[in-house]
């Protein structure tokens, strides 16, 4: 290539601007450090229910507040990091999707060898012959999935009203 195609090129591409304007392209505006993840915003009636777990902001976590998956995978050499929280994700859609509306409280997950429980409260709407049929439906299904024994530990509470902590 000679010298006046090179000129040529970086006209058409104007690759001497580019190198000006790119020289401008540092910002120096302070950080923003704000975490919004987790919080809830105040409504203008205040009548959102908010439940204990999630009147408490996300830093509260291991002082007032507590995991909703209790397992050591997470630890340093932990095996299945990934898988466990896959699986997590797909036992809370699955008791969810089974239990529609019956969940007043968050999904709790705690691993212990290879036992999984699944506790939670639920509203008594239900008769208890269904109760008991989903229940034994939920720990069937999902341990034939995950291949380890699953177990519901569930409490019942009569008004859903009755787990609300606060209103915002």
């Amino acid at each position: 290539m000679s010298l006046g195609t090179v000129s040529k090129v970086s006209e058409l591409f104007n690759i001497h601007k580019l190198n000006s304007v790119t020289s401008h392209l540092i910002h120096c505006t302070p950080v923003v450090d704000k975490n919004q993840a987790g919080r809830y915003r105040i409504t203008a009636r205040r009548n959102f229910p908010l439940t204990y777990e999630m009147a408490n902001p996300p830093h509260k976590i291991a002082h007032t507040k507590s995991w909703n998956s209790w397992n050591t995978s997470n630890l340093l050499d932990g095996l299945r990091p990934s898988e466990t929280a896959v699986e997590d994700q797909f036992i809370r859609k699955f008791v969810q999707g089974t239990w529609h509306a019956s969940f007043v409280s968050e999904i709790i997950i705690k691993r212990q060898h290879n036992l999984i429980r699944i506790g939670g409260l639920v509203y008594r709407g239900l008769i208890p012959s269904k109760m008991y049929f989903l229940i034994g439906y939920t720990e069937e299904l999902l341990s034939y999935w995950l291949q380890c024994p699953v177990k519901m530990e569930l409490q019942t509470v009569a008004n859903k009203k009755d787990v609300v902590f606060k209103y915002i």
